[in-house]
């Protein structure tokens, strides 16, 4: 490697050594030793914070028992698009089971006020193009995301045979019949052929065990509960209702950024109790220009997204067709690149021009809340210190004017680690209690910890064998999909495949690729199949293996859910072998692709 630095040819205006310094130091101060273990499971006395809002009460069925083709647990996304490939592949005996009262997963449940997709719609939006449907905006609102997935599961004649309001506690495979039996909260034992798990990395609120929590006197609720009965208007604002009341909201994620504008504009005081601050970037939201719709030519949304897949992992591409806050990093990127050294540089000095990039980007996030807020003090809370994909960026127009509101006051709790204790009549943070009448949970969803805690339920598969038990010394899967002693079960989501930001991708393909699977296993005329043991261990072994950059990079971040709150691969945090498929999303589908090109279910064993 030359002696000469690929610096040199950069006129930076910082010194990058000093802000690995910063972002060490206010990663240190915030890792808590109990990592996932400082949020409570919401059940027992905190199952109300999981409570229906938006169905009528009183809703009873008798219980089924019936025999089913396919079974699909979770109507959100993942679900709807696996109703909808089943259906194009063949698979007319289909259920969805959904605990909520409609299809719509973490959109029937976010209906805070300014919820909003930040992956643009026409990537984001699924079967747009085979539907025919065009967003409104380039960034949905929550109503119309919602009403999209009710429009697919009319589309694709998922209403007919699901399953509503129902919880599953339990999957028990059954050899003999070669059958899973499902059990459920309404009492039902059906039976079913295939089951596809949907359930999704975001349906399980997660909840902070602070000390006094249910000491409150006052009014509580989760944002994926959101109570406007209390609050008054809708999700474009308006909540009248708190006009006479002091509001806490504890957290300032992805949620937060969106709901906080809101609830600052309506109530008397607003208390936003913060530990690490987001990345707040530019949201910069427009109407979808009809010319531009007309001519689009067909395979454009596929296009679009595995453009979009390629640059937010840093790929080269010839065109950005995306062109926002999300791709923003690696235009910057392929301009540090484009040095007189750019084809001489080794992966060392790749990696250096990437963290250059990357420490540019923050620092214009940075700038941004300087700008914008003018108590310096309030401001430099505010600033996030960390690498821009430590934690999800947000994007976000009306997040950081808010705070120059004289009714909003910021709490930042970084130096306590968070809010100390909660009070029959407030919150105390940093020793100062602030009295509120109403506390807002923005904490976000279940993600590190068990799947099958997040889940609701276990699996009982070959031989009385628990899936919780299999998994108990970390998560072992054949490509992400499928685990060996539990036949004709299907996983969607992220986990041991190609993961992206845009998760709707991600599942529209791994459905076309488990509707494959499920159709073969029925053409052959088999009972069932499921991975070979060294097929799934030689795939664990590989994911590992190309995980240790991404495994580095996580261990170096400010805590969050993206890490196990900063002991990512640590015994016990829930990332043993849960790693993604390093490489993308766009290389594990082509590496699908060529499984299933070969016609002959490598990896499984296929019983008749």
């Amino acid at each position: 490697m030359s002696d000469v630095s690929p610096l040199d040819d950069l006129a930076l205006d910082f010194d990058p050594d000093a802000l690995r310094a910063k972002y060490q130091q206010e990663r240190d101060k915030r890792v808590r030793k109990d990592g996932n273990s400082q949020y409570v499971e919401v059940k027992g006395q905190f199952a109300h914070f999981v409570d229906d809002h938006y169905v009528e009460p009183g809703f009873s069925r008798a219980p089924l028992t019936d025999d089913v083709e396919l079974v699909i647990i979770g109507g959100g996304f993942g679900g709807l698009l696996m109703g909808a490939r089943a259906r194009e592949a063949g698979i007319k005996d289909i259920r969805v089971i959904e605990a909520g009262g409609d299809f719509g997963g973490t959109w029937y449940w976010n209906r805070y006020p300014g919820a909003q997709c930040d992956i643009e719609a026409y990537c984001y939006l699924p079967l747009v193009e085979e539907l025919g449907y065009m967003p409104k905006e380039k960034y949905s609102f929550a109503p119309e995301i919602y009403e999209h997935s009710q429009r697919i599961a009319k589309h694709y004649n998922l209403y007919e045979n699901a399953c509503f309001q129902t919880k599953v506690t339990e999957l028990r495979w059954d050899e003999d019949a070669a059958r899973w039996i499902i059990s459920t909260d309404r009492d039902d034992r059906m039976r079913a052929r295939f089951v596809v798990m949907a359930t999704g990395p975001l349906n399980r609120p997660k909840l902070p065990s602070i000390p006094g929590i249910t000491d409150f006197e006052g009014h509580t609720f989760h944002t994926s509960r959101w109570d406007y009965n209390y609050t008054g208007g809708s999700h474009a604002g308006g909540l009248t209702k708190l006009a006479d009341k002091r509001v806490a909201i504890i957290g300032t994620g992805a949620t937060a950024i969106q709901s906080v504008p809101h609830v600052g504009a309506s109530a008397k005081h607003l208390y936003v109790f913060q530990r690490t601050p987001s990345s707040v970037d530019l949201r910069g939201n427009k109407p979808t220009d009809p010319e531009w719709a007309k001519s689009l030519k067909p395979g454009w949304q596929r296009a679009r997204r595995e453009n979009f897949n390629n640059m937010v992992i840093g790929l080269p591409v010839e065109e950005d067709m995306v062109n926002d806050g999300w791709t923003d990093i690696f235009r910057n990127l392929s301009r540090a690149a484009k040095t007189k050294r750019a084809k001489e540089l080794s992966r060392r000095e790749a990696a250096l021009l990437t963290e250059i990039a990357d420490f540019e980007k923050m620092n214009g996030i940075r700038s941004r809340v300087d700008n914008t807020v003018t108590d310096p003090a309030v401001a430099e809370a505010l600033k996030p210190w960390y690498r821009q994909f430590c934690k999800r960026p947000t994007f976000n127009d009306d997040y950081l004017p808010t705070f120059n509101r004289p009714n909003v006051t910021l709490v930042d709790t970084s130096d306590s680690q968070g809010v100390e204790r909660i009070t029959k009549t407030g919150i105390v943070a940093g020793g100062v209690e602030y009295p509120v009448d109403c506390i807002i949970f923005a904490t976000g969803f279940e993600v590190g910890t068990a799947w099958t805690r997040r889940a609701g339920y276990d699996l009982i598969g070959q031989g009385g064998k628990t899936l919780s038990q299999y998994w108990s010394d970390g998560m072992k899967t054949y490509h992400g999909f499928s685990v060996h002693g539990f036949p004709n079960c299907f996983i969607l989501g992220q986990s041991q495949n190609g993961g992206s930001v845009n998760l709707t991708s991600v599942l529209d393909d791994q459905a076309q690729h488990v509707a494959y699977i499920v159709r073969q296993i029925e053409e052959r005329g088999a009972r069932y199949s499921h991975p070979k043991k060294e097929a799934e261990t030689a795939w664990v072994d590989e994911i590992n293996r190309l995980s240790v950059v991404a495994a580095r990079f996580l261990q170096s971040c400010t805590p969050g859910y993206y890490n196990a709150e900063g002991h990512f691969g640590e015994e016990g945090s829930g990332t043993l072998g849960g790693g993604g498929y390093a490489p993308g999303i766009n290389a594990f589908n082509a590496l699908m692709a060529k499984w299933r090109e070969t016609g002959d279910m490598e990896g499984l064993e296929v019983v008749k």
